[in-house]
C-alpha cells in the first residue's frame, strides 16, 4: 500500500494539466516515456534492496559500490530534498484546509499537520504505515472510481452522455498538435510526478520481510504505472479536447464536471488534501530513516542514532522535523525569495539520486553475482544494457531542463547543491585517509 501511496499523488491530481497543456493528447506518450525511466530506476534500486536491504536504501548502495564519498553525497542531498519538499506539501494541504474552514489561519493548519505526523512517526513504525495504509486506500478508490466513471461516459453508457468517438484525438491539431517536441516538453513537465516511489525500500528494511515486501512491491510497479497514469491520462485526453484545459487546474476536477458530477471540485479538493497529508507523512518518514542511516555510518551526529523501545529513531525523527519547521515557516514568510531558492536547490536532485542508483546497480550487480548470488531474487531486466539506458534518459532530462527557460535555475541551483555536498565529502575523505 505505501508503493501505490506514493505514485498517486497531487502531481498526478494536478499537475498533469500543465503536461496536458504542452503535449495535447500526446501526453499519454510523455507519460509512457517517463514512467518507463522511473521503472527501470525503481526496478535496480528493488535488486539491490532485496539483495541487501538496509534503512538508508540507495545511500547504503552507492556507499558499497562507489565509496563513503557516494553514501554521503547522496544521503544528505535526498534527506535535504525531502525535507524541504516537506514545506511545500504542509503548505498546500493547509491552503485547502484554509479554504475550508477560514478562520483557522493557514500557518495554524500547517502547525497542527506537523504536530499530528510529528507525534504519528515519533511512536511505533506501525502508526506510520497505519496512516500510509488509509491514504493510499482513499487514493486508489478516487482514481479507480474516476476511471470507471471516465471509462462508461467514453462509451456513452452514463445518462444524457454519447459516444465521444476519437474526435478529441485526432482533432485541434491532431494528437501531437505540438509534434515530438510537445511530447517532450510533456516529459519534462511530469517525470518529477514520479518521484517519491524510493521510500519503499526504505520502509522495506523495517518489514518482517524486507526482501520478499521490496520483491513484491517494484514488480507491482509496473502494472500501477500503466493502470493509473497511462490510464487516466487516456480517458481524459478523449472525454475532453486538450486545448480546454488550463496549467494549475486539475484535469480530473474539468473531467468530472464534464460528465455531470455534482461538487467534482470539492471532492478532488478532498482527494488532492489526503495526497498531500499522505506525502507530508512518507517523506518525514523517509528523511528520518536517512538520517539515521547517515548517522550509523558516522556520516551524521552519532547522537541521532538512540532508538525508542518500540525501535523508533525519535531523535532522526525530530531532526528531520526541525528542518522541516524551519522549511515551513520560511515558505510562508519568504516563498518567491529564500524558500524559492532552496526549493530550486532540489528541483534536479531527484535525477542526481537516479543517476547514482544506476552507477551503484551497474556495480554492485557483478558483486553480488560473485558473493552472494541466492540473494539475486529480482533482478534488472537487461542488464546492464538497460540500466544504460535509463543513465541515457536522465541524461537527457537534464539537458531539456538546461534548454528550458523555467527549469534551468533548478538544473543551476540543484547543480551548486550538489557540489556543495560534494565538496564536504571530498573534504571528509581526504581527512580520513591523512589519519
Amino acid at each position: 500500500m505505501l508503493g501505490l501511496g506514493g505514485v498517486i499523488g497531487a502531481g498526478l491530481f494536478v499537475g498533469s494539466g500543465g503536461g496536458i497543456a504542452v503535449a495535447g493528447p500526446g501526453i499519454v506518450v510523455s507519460y509512457l516515456l517517463a514512467g518507463a525511466l522511473a521503472m527501470l530506476v525503481m526496478r535496480m534500486l528493488g535488486e539491490m534492496s532485496a539483495a541487501m536491504p538496509a534503512s538508508g536504501s540507495f545511500s547504503v548502495h552507492a556507499e558499497r559500490a562507489l565509496g563513503r564519498w557516494a553514501g554521503f553525497s547522496v544521503g544528505w542531498l535526498y534527506w535535504f530534498l525531502l525535507v524541504v519538499v516537506l514545506a511545500v506539501e504542509a503548505t498546500g494541504a493547509a491552503k485547502i484546509a484554509h479554504g475550508w474552514l477560514p478562520d483557522v489561519p493557514q500557518w495554524g493548519w500547517v502547525l497542527l499537520f506537523m504536530v499530528v505526523f510529528t507525534a504519528s512517526n515519533l511512536t511505533a513504525v506501525r502508526n506510520f504505515g497505519e496512516f500510509e495504509f488509509w491514504f493510499a486506500a482513499l487514493k486508489v478508490f478516487a482514481i479507480v472510481a474516476f476511471l470507471v466513471l471516465s471509462g462508461l461516459a467514453v462509451f456513452g453508457v452514463l445518462p444524457d452522455t454519447d459516444p465521444v468517438g476519437m474526435a478529441n484525438l485526432t482533432g485541434q491539431g491532431g494528437f501531437l498538435p505540438h509534434g515530438w517536441e510537445g511530447v517532450i516538453s510533456g516529459v519534462l513537465a511530469v517525470v518529477f510526478a514520479f518521484g517519491g516511489l524510493e521510500v519503499v525500500t526504505i520502509a522495506a528494511a523495517e518489514s518482517d520481510d524486507p526482501a520478499r515486501s521490496v520483491a513484491r512491491a517494484v514488480r507491482s510497479a509496473v502494472w500501477r504505472i500503466l493502470f493509473f497514469y497511462i490510464g487516466s491520462m487516456l480517458v481524459i485526453v478523449t472525454l475532453l479536447p486538450w486545448d480546454s484545459f488550463v496549467p494549475g487546474e486539475s484535469p480530473y476536477v474539468a473531467v468530472l464536471d464534464s460528465i455531470g458530477v455534482a461538487g467534482a471540485g470539492q471532492i478532488m479538493n478532498v482527494v488532492v488534501f489526503v495526497a498531500l497529508l499522505s506525502a507530508l507523512n512518507a517523506n518525514l518518514y523517509g528523511s528520518s530513516r536517512m538520517i539515521f542511516s547517515l548517522a550509523e555510518r558516522s556520516e551524521a551526529p552519532q547522537g541521532l542514532l538512540k532508538v525508542s523501545g518500540g525501535g523508533v529513531p525519535r531523535r532522526a525523527v525530530l531532526a528531520s522535523v526541525a528542518f522541516g519547521f524551519v522549511s515551513v515557516l520560511l515558505n510562508l514568510l519568504w516563498p518567491e525569495t529564500i524558500f524559492l531558492y532552496m526549493l530550486n536547490a532540489v528541483g534536479a536532485v531527484l535525477l542526481f539520486v537516479w543517476a547514482l542508483i544506476a552507477v551503484s546497480q551497474l556495480r554492485l550487480r557483478r558483486k553480488i553475482e560473485r558473493e552472494a548470488p541466492q540473494t539475486l531474487v529480482l533482478k534488472m531486466w537487461g542488464f546492464p544494457y538497460l540500466t544504460w539506458a535509463a543513465l541515457a534518459g536522465m541524461a537527457a532530462v537534464l539537458v531539456l531542463m538546461v534548454r528550458d527557460d523555467g527549469a534551468r535555475p533548478q538544473v543551476l541551483w540543484s547543480a551548486g547543491a550538489t557540489a556543495l555536498v560534494l565538496a564536504v565529502a571530498g573534504v571528509r575523505e581526504l581527512r580520513a585517509r591523512r589519519a
